[in-house]
């Protein structure tokens, strides 16, 4: 089965995490299958895509702790490939690590009323950068607050920040998601090229995110580290960790 779908009718892609019995982990499989994905959707006819979690436990959990993917950078839209057409989140439950950051790079964003969003990073001892860009998309002090401490934020927090677009009870959001990309998708396609273009222009990178590929050689010493070690070890053991800055 695979661990990335890809739907497409009446113009709009729908583009979905499919290991819902695994709370949709990013695992190199889903890396290299968003990938293409993304791929595809550019090169297509379809003219929005919706990114969406297969159920409605998670959008994503995140990382695969016992296998990282330290390229998930290639399955983000606009930063591993290049996209130039609008795209809508639609998630419910967790919304985990990766899974901000793919809120973060989305045009729109419909969350379930179940939705809790945290980036845990620093509370596991690895980064991998990209979420740094969350800061130009809400407001600063709020972005520092879910970045330095990891604690999570429920749908209604993610709604008054601006990280989502609308609330929808658990179970509507992805047809919600499909209602906005129905009004997107009868528009001209060019203009909304343009001003997707002039807009992620506008709105400043992330070092991760400008860098690209070349973030790699600026992570490599994090993500060998003593801390990162301690850190991954510390969650599978379910115990407090150890961090010594090594």
């Amino acid at each position: 089965m695979s661990e990335v779908t890809y739907e497409s009718r009446d113009g709009i892609a729908e583009i979905t995490i499919n290991r819902p019995e695994k709370y949709n982990t990013f695992t190199h499989e889903v890396v290299d299958q968003l990938h293409t994905a993304w791929q595809r959707f550019e090169a297509g006819s379809d003219r929005v895509a919706i990114l969406t979690g297969a159920g409605d436990k998670a959008f994503t959990a995140g990382a695969n702790l016992k296998d990282i993917p330290h390229d998930l950078f290639r399955a983000i839209p606009g930063v591993g490939v290049p996209v130039t057409k609008p795209i809508i989140a639609a998630v419910a439950g967790l919304v985990i690590g990766g899974g901000i950051v793919f809120l973060q790079m989305a045009d729109l964003a419909v969350a379930a009323e179940n939705a809790k969003f945290s980036y845990p990073e620093a509370k596991v001892g690895f980064a991998g950068g990209l979420v740094a860009s969350l800061a130009a998309r809400i407001p600063h002090k709020v972005a520092m607050e879910l970045l330095l401490t990891g604690e999570a934020i429920d749908a209604k927090r993610a709604y008054e920040i601006g990280l989502v677009n609308k609330i929808v009870p658990v179970g509507q959001q992805l047809e919600a998601a499909r209602e906005l990309a129905r009004k997107i998708a009868v528009n001209a396609p060019r203009v909304l090229a343009l001003l997707k273009d002039f807009v992620g222009q506008t709105i400043p990178k992330g070092p991760t995110e400008a860098a690209g590929i070349a973030r790699a050689r600026i992570l490599d010493d994090i993500n060998a580290s003593q801390d990162f070690v301690e850190g991954i070890d510390a969650f599978h053991a379910k115990r407090a960790p150890n961090f010594t800055g090594k």
